[in-house]
């Protein structure tokens, strides 16, 4: 046999001329090509004659395949159309399908094989009222000033050149964060602290890289907490410990001694809003400082505060080098701009701008350049002020709303800062089954239990305030109250 070379693109191999398997040989070939796939849906086959003569095989060797393959229902003769793949036929067979099913691959790595992407916070149409978490107003957002950068930076681009960049970041974006954080959060660093990164999920996946060894390093997160934070842990081989959080954030005292990484959001804790105490905020570094640990400050929205003064932040606290601090402009711009930023210890910077470069060498440039005249000329103060006093009138009307109509039901948690508020469940009724029906009555929110693996007993809601507009608050929670007052989830739907 040798290989003969048909116009289908195929490597056909029939045997020697004049053999009685010639015919079945390409019947088998077609058919296989067909099942698998090759030849796609729909697909016109050449003319027999065409095709015999490609593969110098006289013309009956390929109008009986054809025949045959007619007969199978592989193709379809469809006249002067000629003959075309069967469009239901290149579905992979059962035993294929079951190869491809996620998480059954050996081939995979045991961490990845039960993994799915997480559904982003997004906006959709239809929903009448949103009250979706993690998604700032983008309405609001002064699109023509950034435009107008963005022009600026194309046109720059030449004088950029081909080559790469700095993996931590270009100078003057870094130079611009370190003077908006010392605004707006009194933290003291410089440029040459920060490593700029695709926003705060590369910059906890390039922490974890760097301070994690996989079976050994204990990493505690909160409970509730940042799924997505949890996750990159746990996918870089971390012993994740849950650690609970009440109404002075997580509770210090109840970290094991030998936690190398304690993540959290001290300064709106996720999702519940409460802030980490002054006092807590102590025993925290303290604890690191003793157990030689480090500290993931994760700060997401800590620009948008509406009542009192902020604490410092812990890396403001921090004596020992011990405190990351992690920024992002997810929430005060927008999240599809994905640029975040770390502020590192001296004694880590190298090696997390060695984990930068290694994983995608440098953020893009003109979006660097874009962000850095943004910052620099004021646009984001101005536009954080603006927005501040937007989200602030928002929580506030959202506060009196659900303790107008649903002060029965739900019990609000929290300081008025950021862009969600959580409630407790004051009744014993399932969230879920609460949201299902809140739903089908145009409100959209969010389960509490998503961010507990752990304490499954609480039963709450989180209203993002990020989208939805001031007016729209009232009658939504108008809607909600009907709902949860109309019928109440059965007990045994609790989980």
């Amino acid at each position: 046999m040798s290989p003969n070379t048909s116009n289908l693109g195929l490597a056909i191999t029939l045997p020697a001329p004049g053999s009685r398997q010639m015919g079945r040989d390409l019947h088998r070939q077609l058919r296989s090509a067909i099942v698998g796939g090759r030849l796609r849906p729909g697909l016109r086959l050449p003319a027999t004659r065409e095709l015999a003569a490609g593969l110098g095989v006289s013309r009956n060797i390929v109008v009986g395949a054809y025949d045959l393959l007619l007969s199978e229902g592989y193709v379809s003769a469809r006249g002067r159309g000629g003959t075309v793949v069967a469009d239901f036929l290149s579905a992979p067979s059962r035993r294929e399908r079951l190869r491809s099913q996620p998480g059954r691959d050996a081939r995979l790595s045991a961490a990845w094989r039960a993994a799915a992407p997480i559904t982003p916070a997004s906006v959709e149409a239809g929903r009448r009222f949103d009250f979706s978490i993690g998604v700032p107003d983008w309405e609001s957002f002064p699109l023509q000033v950034w435009r107008r950068l963005a022009a600026r930076a194309l046109r720059a681009t030449p004088r950029i050149g081909a080559s790469y960049s700095e993996p931590e970041g270009r100078a003057a974006l870094r130079q611009a964060i370190a003077g908006h954080i010392s605004f707006a959060r009194a933290i003291a660093c410089t440029a040459e602290d920060i490593v700029v990164t695709a926003g705060a999920q590369q910059a906890f996946d390039l922490l974890a890289r760097i301070l994690v060894t996989p079976g050994k390093t204990t990493v505690a997160v909160e409970d509730p907490g940042y799924l997505s934070l949890r996750n990159v842990f746990a996918a870089a081989g971390a012993r994740l410990v849950y650690v609970p959080v009440d109404v002075d954030g997580l509770r210090v005292d109840r970290l094991p001694p030998n936690t190398k990484v304690i993540c959290v959001t001290p300064s709106h804790q996720y999702p519940l809003g409460v802030r980490l105490s002054l006092a807590r905020r102590t025993a925290l570094l303290d604890f690191a400082r003793a157990h030689d640990a480090v500290i993931v400050e994760d700060d997401y929205d800590g620009e948008f505060r509406y009542i009192g003064k902020p604490l410092d932040a812990l890396q403001t606290l921090d004596r020992a080098q011990s405190v990351f601090y992690v920024g992002t402009f997810s929430k005060s711009m927008f999240p599809a701009l994905r640029l975040g930023f770390v502020i590192a210890p001296p004694w880590a910077r190298n090696a997390l701008s060695a984990a930068k470069q290694l994983c995608d060498w440098h953020a893009p440039l003109v979006a660097q350049d874009i962000l850095s005249a943004f910052i620099a000329e004021g646009h984001l103060a101005r536009h954080v002020r603006k927005m501040s006093r937007i989200y602030g009138e928002r929580r506030e009307i959202l506060e009196n709303a659900l303790e107008r109509f649903c002060g029965d039901h739900l019990r609000a948690v929290g300081i008025g800062a950021g862009l969600h508020l959580a409630a407790y469940l004051t009744h014993p009724t399932s969230a879920s089954t609460l949201i299902a029906r809140a739903r089908d009555a145009g409100v959209w929110l969010n389960d509490w239990q998503q961010f507990a693996p752990k304490t499954r007993k609480t039963q709450g809601l989180v209203f993002g305030y990020g989208v939805i507009h001031s007016r729209e608050i009232p009658d939504a929670v108008r809607r909600l109250a009907k709902v949860m007052t109309a019928r109440q989830a059965p007990r045994d739907a609790l989980r």
